[in-house]
């Protein structure tokens, strides 16, 4: 059997159900409904008919009129939900709910071989397991895991006021910022999305948590310390194995970064019982003032004014903006979103001459169309390194597959390696500033108040870091509590 014409049967089964349970829904209250309204609904139900045509002439091979048989459909469900906005008594959202599904399609369309969500009870690999070829028949991108413990990822994000509004945020003022995450991730997918396989947590799930926390910028680190892509704090990521190595905190380490952050999901999914925004709300507000919060009852919905009224603004906002930014990774087509083309294979170059990443990046040009240039992606890809060092020649550097080339025939012989050494070693004047006057003796203390955070306080008070701070109290995972009397290093104040 083509593989087309099987992912087209799994995906067109659980459509006409749910088309046929809607319009039994829509045609309840037929007889009580004014005659517009039920014009309306009899609309929705002949699109019903239309899907199980499609579904039939799938099963019989003849995909030509299936595909428009489904065309036909959709557009008269398209036409139904556009009146029903216009006709009083008319249940818009018995509407919504079927185009939603649609939407749920990479590009609306049934037949697209790289849609990135299926429809049905079966994921593509389930439904094709059995038959020649098997899963690994399956284009790449139809593999990528959009369940969430047996659920669709698309089923479970309520489709909202916050989200939205998140969604417009998305499309318009925070738009670059999605963009820039899309091509960001794209370059280290082959790192972070492995360790989500392998905790069978969805892919869009990942998308919409770095959307959020850092854009896919590996180095970011917030105003309260949480680094990393995934904007791990320091107590947070020792709990995950994310320490030191070497003197490299490992937060910043894509691959690190993106294991830690499956498995503390799929730890606060197990706490709050599969409730996705309940988990996410942990992720960002703490997970023991969530518990707290729910108090076992994990079945209330985020939105309930109960839980919802004691939130942060931040968290208020970080829950739906991290849906909305995986819904979109889902449905970009829908929302008239287009991603940029990634090739994003991985590759390395051992470099021939002394240099930097940021020496590379001016050798490197804007290849492929990257007008932003490189630099972001160098860094990303090797985290470990500080950009401005120049790495001696023989070093390996990860870079897109596609870079190989290019590092060949632009940054070994020629104009632009010189052009890019001249600039990295240009001398700037140092300016040097006195020393502030007052200073605190060694040792002196400081009383925590309600709402520091150990970084907080070094920043504040201008002590040397905040492990000597650490050591000096014997803090254990950096914790401190209000009240607490500090001893403090030498301080500026």
């Amino acid at each position: 059997m083509p593989l087309s014409t099987l992912a087209h049967r799994f995906r067109l089964a659980p459509l006409a159900a749910g088309l046929v349970l809607l319009t039994a829904c829509a045609s309840g209250g037929g007889s009580r409904a004014p005659d517009g309204v039920n014009a309306l609904y009899t609309q929705l139900d002949q699109a019903s008919k239309g899907y199980e045509t499609a579904l039939q002439q799938a099963r019989e091979g003849d995909d030509q009129a299936s595909e428009q048989s489904l065309e036909d459909s959709l557009d008269s469900l398209k036409q139904a939900a556009a009146r029903c906005g216009d006709t009083p008594g008319c249940d818009s959202q018995r509407f919504f709910s079927v185009f939603d599904r649609l939407l749920r399609l990479k590009d609306g369309s049934f037949f697209g071989a790289d849609d990135l969500e299926t429809v049905g009870e079966q994921s593509p690999e389930e439904a094709v397991a059995s038959e020649p070829g098997g899963a690994a028949a399956l284009p790449q991108a139809q593999r990528a895991v959009t369940l969430l413990r047996g659920h669709k990822l698309s089923e479970l994000i309520a489709m909202n006021g916050p989200v939205k509004a998140a969604l417009e945020m998305w499309l318009t003022q925070w738009r670059s910022n999605l963009v820039d995450t899309w091509v960001n991730y794209q370059y280290m997918r082959y790192e972070m999305w492995p360790q989500y396989e392998k905790a069978d947590l969805p892919e869009a799930l990942l998308f919409g948590i770095m959307a959020k926390e850092s854009g896919g910028k590996v180095h970011a680190v917030s105003r309260s310390g949480a680094a990393g892509p995934l904007q791990f704090m320091y107590a947070t990521g020792l709990r995950f194995g994310l320490n030191s190595q070497n003197g490299f905190d490992t937060r910043f380490d894509p691959s690190e970064s993106a294991r830690a952050n499956a498995a503390y999901m799929d730890e606060q999914l197990k706490a709050f019982n599969d409730n996705l925004e309940l988990s996410l709300a942990a992720y960002n507000g703490g997970e023991g003032r969530m518990r707290r919060m729910v108090n076992g009852n994990t079945d209330v919905s985020f939105y309930d004014p109960a839980i919802y009224n004691q939130l942060s603004e931040e968290t208020r906002e970080y829950v739906p903006a991290v849906l909305a930014a995986a819904w979109l990774f889902l449905h970009p087509d829908s929302y008239n979103l287009h991603f940029p083309k990634i090739d994003g294979a991985p590759g390395h170059v051992t470099l021939k001459r002394p240099a930097s990443l940021s020496e590379l990046t001016i050798c490197l040009g804007s290849a492929q169309g990257m007008d932003n240039g490189w630099f972001r992606t160098l860094r990303n890809l090797n985290p470990r390194l500080n950009p401005q060092d120049q790495q001696p020649a023989g070093t390996q550097l990860q870079v897109p597959k596609e870079l190989e080339s290019v590092y060949a025939s632009r940054c070994i012989d020629g104009p632009w390696p010189i052009l890019a050494s001249d600039l990295h070693s240009a001398v700037v004047p140092e300016v040097v500033r006195p020393e502030p006057r007052r200073t605190v003796h060694p040792h002196s203390r400081y009383v925590v108040r309600r709402g520091d955070t150990l970084i907080g306080i070094v920043h504040r008070l201008g002590c040397s870091d905040v492990r000597e701070l650490s050591d000096l109290n014997d803090l254990k995972h950096h914790r401190i509590r209000a009240g607490q009397v500090l001893r403090l290093p030498a301080c500026r104040r």
